[in-house]
């Protein structure tokens, strides 16, 4: 039974957010945004990997007046939060990618824009004008319909490509297969042509997983990651590294940056939690190029650890998702409204004044 979404003033913390969304979504909805590769493993150690880390706070470290903003690819963000790139928003809400945007603008928080958007790239920009956004970026197997979408995202005004390297083959969700999941109610991948925006199911398994299976290249190299920085003057981070060795692999072939992200769980099970893998890569890249990080940030605490480990700034994706589906873009505006209230309150209680007072020696 579908439960009517209470008001999002009404609620504190963004667990409170996911566990009013998960009661109001349709049930294939609601298991598309939660679910985990295979046993979930990784699904939850991103979570639980947070909280197995402790603050060792500083006192007396005159903490009246903090500044929580931060720098990333050389520009100043008002504080160290992006929203993560989720595909097919409007399944939550009717208000969708373009309600993300304005929301996300008003929060002075850049929005990375999924290519399986269900609002194309230029409509989300022209819903919020003022804010700022990345295009996150699958490569096709049709070279010409990747390079289309690079050129598209620099007409409309993105400042950034995010090329996704960890899927190149969907990981198996057993409860998208379960459901069979599909695009409902006439909604597409709208940054595609109506033949390529088509998310549907035979029958037989997950359409997304036969649309991967179809249309994303597998093939992938590090000499793809060259081509793509050889279209444009744009920066190009490489979303879904877990490793020292790639992070140093991804900036010598032209990577702007990487973020540290296992696709939230739902790729490779018993994969390497984000926060976990955070520390190597961050030593690795050694301020040659920017590092963020993704997966399990819930509270203002989790971007303390981050940015103490080495991240620039955190993404996040599925808390995003739950704010669209109890209330829209207002759903997503006090989302993002508690967790930088959070991230305040921590700055404040670890003793630190901005972020370069977050080194590692605050974590044990």
């Amino acid at each position: 039974m579908v439960m009517t979404a209470p008001d999002p003033a009404t609620l504190i913390n963004l667990a409170e957010f996911e566990a009013a969304a998960s009661g109001s979504l349709a049930p294939m909805v609601r298991d598309y945004y939660a679910a985990g590769a295979m046993d979930e493993i990784t699904l939850r150690d991103n979570r639980e990997a947070f909280d197995r880390i402790a603050i060792r706070y500083h006192v007396l470290g005159g903490v009246a007046d903090r500044d929580l903003s931060t720098q990333v690819l050389g520009n100043r963000h008002d504080w160290p939060v992006l929203i993560a790139p989720t595909a097919f928003a409007r399944l939550a809400h009717a208000d969708g990618e373009a309600g993300v945007a304005r929301a996300a603008a008003e929060a002075g928080v850049t929005q990375v824009l999924s290519t399986l958007s269900t609002t194309s790239l230029e409509d989300v920009a022209k819903a919020a004008p003022g804010g700022t956004r990345w295009f996150q970026l699958y490569v096709f197997k049709d070279r010409g319909v990747t390079a289309d979408l690079v050129r598209r995202a620099e007409a409309a005004g993105y400042q950034a490509i995010v090329m996704t390297v960890d899927a190149p083959i969907l990981g198996r969700r057993e409860r998208d297969a379960r459901n069979r999941f599909t695009l409902t109610d006439g909604l597409t991948a709208a940054n595609l042509t109506s033949t390529m925006g088509r998310v549907a199911s035979d029958g037989a398994d997950s359409g997304l997983f036969q649309y991967f299976a179809t249309m994303i290249d597998p093939g992938l190299t590090w000499d793809d990651l060259a081509w793509l920085c050889s279209l444009t003057t744009l920066p190009v981070l490489v979303k879904g590294v877990v490793r020292g060795d790639d992070a140093e692999r991804a900036i010598s072939h032209g990577a702007a940056g990487v973020i540290v992200s296992n696709h939230g769980g739902r790729q490779l099970d018993t994969a390497i939690s984000s926060i976990d893998a955070l520390s190597d890569v961050a030593e690795a890249v050694d301020g040659r190029g920017a590092v963020l990080m993704d997966g399990g940030v819930r509270r203002g605490t989790d971007i303390v650890k981050a940015l103490a480990l080495g991240a620039n700034a955190v993404l996040v994706g599925r808390p995003i998702l739950w704010g669209l589906a109890v209330g829209g873009e207002a759903g997503v505006a006090r989302v993002l409204a508690i967790l930088r209230d959070e991230f305040d309150l921590a700055m404040a209680l670890c003793g630190a004044r901005n972020v370069e007072d977050l080194w590692p020696d605050l974590l044990v």
